[in-house]
């Protein structure tokens, strides 16, 4: 992007700005109906799903870092100063036009970050879940030994009395 004296950008500059921010903005709508969805397979334990969508989630990270990235060095280059808020002064004094998109954005972000924040804790949950899970069956095994004998088969011990008798 070519910046202009005054922190002005010039009309291609400003349409490739403008095409950035509604791709972030898009991106992000799209990254938050990824979360949704994971989220609706950890509640419903589907780790089937959940394997096919973290690399769908890997990949959509990696887009919307390129994306902000792209977009925080074209405000930069068009006379912005670094940071949310001084996208927001640049873009309400030079292209108005564009601050419902980056409202958008910081909004979209923050619902992400939210769900984001929703989906860990549900892991860390049922992560919790499945080693207390793991524990009670290692403790049942120990406690099993004497259940089934070198054939495989039950083997109930015996207290050394047989049944029926006094």
């Amino acid at each position: 992007m070519t910046p202009l004296r005054m922190g002005k950008a010039s009309p291609p500059a400003m349409a490739d700005l403008s095409s950035r921010l509604y791709a972030e903005r898009d991106a992000l709508g799209s990254f938050i109906a990824l979360l949704e969805t994971e989220q609706e397979a950890l509640l419903g334990g589907d780790t089937e799903r959940l394997l096919a969508l973290s690399e769908s989630k890997v990949r959509a990270t990696g887009e919307l870092v390129k994306l902000a990235e792209a977009r925080r060095n074209d405000l930069h280059a068009c006379g912005a100063a670094m940071g949310a808020d001084g996208a927001a002064a640049w873009l309400q004094a030079h292209a108005a036009n564009l601050l419902p998109a980056w409202r958008s954005i910081k909004q979209l972000a923050g619902e992400a970050r939210h769900l984001n924040r929703t989906n860990g804790a549900l892991i860390q949950s049922r992560l919790r879940h499945n080693q207390q899970a793991l524990v009670v069956l290692q403790n049942a095994a120990r406690n099993a030994n004497g259940l089934y004998g070198p054939d495989g088969q039950p083997h109930m011990a015996t207290t050394g009395r047989i049944l029926g008798s006094v």
